[in-house]
C-alpha cells in the first residue's frame, strides 16, 4: 500500500506504536510519520506508507497548532503531569496577570527544550540521560510563537486552557514550564491535543480504533496532497522516464522559466505525481529530491 493516512493519535501510546499499528493493519513495511507526539498527547499525526515515506522529511518544518491545558502551582521533572513533582507552590494569580504572562511569549523567543526529550547530546538522547539520573546542559533554541489564545480561564484546580500556534521545534511542555516560572508559582502540562500540523486539520483525521485490515485502504489518501503547496512541473513522457531513472532535467526544455534557487517542485506527467525535484540555478537544471511513482506504473 502507498499513500497518506491522517491519524488522530490516541492518548497513552507513542508515535512509534501508532506507526507500528498502521504497519500491521496495512501489511506494509515502509511506514513513517511526520513530527512525534508524546504518549500523553493526542491529535494530528500524518503517516506515510510505501514509497511515500520519502516525503516525511519535507513536512518537519511545518508550523503546528495545539490546545493545551496547563496546571499552575506544581512543577515536574518532565514538564508534564506524567513526571515526578519537584516543587509545589501556592497560586495567587489574577486573570490580568495570567493574560500578561501569556502575551509575553508571543513572537520570536529563545526556548530551552525539556530534559525528557529525543534531542541528542553528544550522540545520546536526553531522555536516556534523564532516566539514568544524569544532567546535561541544554542550549536554548530560537522558536516562534505566532499566537496564544486563552480558551478557558484559571479554574478552582488552578488549570487553564490555551490554543497556541507555533513554529517547528517548539515544545509545549517547555512553554508551560516557562509560563509557571514567569508567574513564580511553577506550572506543568496536563493535556495536549495537536489540532493542526503540516497543513492538515484534526477534523480530517481518523481514530486508530476505526482502522482495521479490512478498511484501512479506504482511508489512504494520495500522498500528493501533503505537498500540494509546491508548484507543479509538468514534463513529457521522455522527461518523466529520465527523471525517474535518476537524470536531471535541463531548464531549457521545461515549461517553467522562473525557477528559484533550491525551489522544490512537484514533478508530474500526464497528471501523475512522479516525485519531488529541486531547482539548481548554477547548473540550470532540476535535480531529484525523491521519486514516489513511475510513469509506467
Amino acid at each position: 500500500m502507498q499513500g497518506l493516512i491522517l491519524l488522530d493519535k490516541p492518548k497513552g501510546i507513542t508515535s512509534f506504536s501508532a506507526v507500528s499499528a498502521i504497519k500491521r493493519r496495512a501489511n506494509e513495511k515502509r511506514v513513517g510519520h511526520t513530527g512525534t507526539l508524546d504518549p500523553m498527547a493526542t491529535g494530528v499525526l500524518p503517516i506515510f506508507l510505501g514509497r511515500a515515506t520519502a516525503l516525511s522529511s519535507l513536512l518537519l518544518d511545518a508550523d503546528k497548532r495545539y490546545i493545551a491545558t496547563v496546571k499552575l502551582g506544581i512543577a515536574t521533572d518532565t514538564d508534564d503531569i506524567t513526571g515526578n513533582v519537584i516543587s509545589e507552590k501556592e497560586v495567587n494569580i489574577t486573570p490580568e496577570r495570567l493574560g500578561q504572562a501569556l502575551n509575553s511569549f508571543v513572537g520570536v523567543i529563545k526556548q530551552r527544550p525539556p530534559m525528557y526529550s529525543a534531542i541528542k547530546k553528544d550522540g545520546v538522547r536526553l531522555y536516556k540521560l534523564a532516566r539514568e539520573g544524569k544532567e546535561a546542559e541544554i542550549p536554548e533554541r530560537e522558536i516562534e510563537i505566532f499566537s496564544i489564545k486563552l480558551l478557558r480561564d484559571l479554574d478552582a484546580q488552578n488549570e487553564f486552557q490555551i490554543e497556541v500556534h507555533v513554529s517547528k521545534g517548539t515544545y509545549i511542555r517547555s512553554l508551560a514550564r516557562d509560563i509557571g516560572e514567569l508567574l513564580g508559582c511553577g506550572a506543568t502540562l496536563t493535556e495536549l491535543r495537536r489540532i493542526y500540523a503540516s497543513g492538515f486539520d484534526i477534523k480530517d483525521c481518523i481514530e486508530l480504533d476505526y482502522l482495521s485490515e479490512d478498511n484501512i485502504e479506504e482511508h489512504i489518501l494520495s500522498e500528493e496532497i501533503a505537498v500540494s503547496h509546491l508548484r507543479e512541473l509538468f514534463v513529457t513522457e521522455k522527461q518523466a522516464i529520465r527523471f525517474c531513472n535518476g537524470g536531471q532535467l535541463g531548464f531549457e526544455r521545461l515549461k517553467i522559466k522562473d525557477f528559484k534557487e533550491n525551489e522544490l517542485l512537484r514533478v508530474k506527467f500526464d497528471n501523475k505525481f512522479l516525485g519531488i525535484g529541486f531547482a539548481n540555478l548554477e547548473k540550470g537544471e532540476v535535480g531529484i529530491k525523491c521519486i514516489i511513482n513511475y510513469p509506467e506504473g
